[in-house]
């Protein structure tokens, strides 16, 4: 019995051991799958700031300093590194006892403010500075961003805000997660089956950017205009050869044919340039 006894807690043994790695295993992964896919805790450090600045505002270096903070905006999104968060927020915090400390997190997901003062954010979009202090937007030139939008940003407060040269504007505003990771954002070429040199000598005689539809148009009616300018041409010119070739003498009505045709010509060129104009600085 004793023998069969110990066989038997042997056996168990060696099953209860995978059974149990297979159980905790799974554990971690319903732990995982559970969790938000942006639930990536934050790193923070914390600065020195002149004023309070509210939780989820982008923040920027003051210039000439190391240890200082301000709100960030597109004149120092150049300075952009971090966001403000709760103290105790992040998984590891470095803090100073001298001055108003603020913690900003340098990675890590975190919410934070922005608007769609520069367009509808959506999730994956890169985020940088905006002309509103501390609120972040979407990035579409080439600029410092803080990082990427988690979620897309649907709802929010309309607010009116005044901006620093006077102007108010309505822009809605709201908090989202964001995976900071500072870097800078390219802005891709815009794809356009209009040749590149065509595009710059239009974009010139315009004296704005043009887009492809009003070239497109403009072209259709050079086309035109030049198809019909040299028909008339080829229809004046070989009328004028057979009515001199069978009657010399009508050489005075062939001239004031060839003179009324050519006005008809340039009524048309006129018209034609003119539509053109109008369309690639108007449209």
């Amino acid at each position: 019995m004793p023998i069969q006894t110990g066989v038997r807690d042997t056996i168990g043994a060696i099953i209860s051991r995978p059974l149990a790695t297979l159980l905790g295993l799974f554990g971690i992964i319903v732990l995982c799958t559970a969790l938000p896919a942006y639930a990536i805790t934050p790193i923070s450090q914390s600065y020195l700031a002149a004023d309070t600045i509210p939780i989820g505002s982008l923040v920027s270096l003051k210039d000439n300093t190391s240890d200082q903070i301000v709100p960030s905006t597109v004149e120092d999104a150049g300075n952009l590194f971090g966001v403000t968060i709760n103290d105790g927020s992040s998984l590891l915090s470095i803090s100073t006892s001298k001055g108003k400390q603020i913690q900003v997190a340098t990675s890590g997901t975190v919410p934070v403010i922005v608007s769609d003062y520069n367009g509808t954010i959506n999730q994956g979009d890169s985020i940088t500075a905006s002309p509103i202090a501390g609120v972040g937007m979407k990035a579409t030139d080439n600029v410092r961003i803080i990082g990427l939008a988690q979620t897309d940003l649907r709802s929010g407060q309309k607010q009116t805000v005044k901006l620093k040269d006077g102007t108010q504007r309505e822009v809605l505003l709201a908090q989202i997660p964001l995976l900071v990771n500072v870097s800078y954002f390219f802005k891709q070429p815009d794809k356009s089956i209009i040749p590149e040199t065509v595009q710059k000598v239009i974009d010139g005689i315009a004296g704005k950017k043009v887009d492809t539809l009003p070239i497109i148009i403009s072209g259709g009616i050079f086309i035109i205009m030049l198809i019909v300018v040299m028909s008339i041409i080829y229809t004046m010119i070989r009328s004028s050869i057979i009515s001199i070739g069978r009657n010399p003498l009508s050489q005075s009505s062939v001239y004031r044919n060839l003179l009324q045709l050519s006005v008809l010509v340039l009524i048309i060129l006129s018209a034609g340039i003119a539509a053109i104009y109008f369309i690639l600085t108007k449209l």
